[in-house]
């Protein structure tokens, strides 16, 4: 089985895993959604 890059992956799929990453190091979901924001442009 090949690796795949994140280029490929749906996005409902990663995000719960940068949801835990977050809230290992004490961050918030609110965080997190804000970030995306920032980084997609999207509202």
């Amino acid at each position: 089985m090949g690796t795949r890059s994140i280029n490929h992956m749906i996005f409902a799929s990663v995000y719960p895993h940068y949801v835990n990453k977050a809230e290992k190091k004490n961050r918030t979901k609110a965080e997190v959604d804000t970030i995306i924001c920032w980084l997609t442009g999207y509202t």
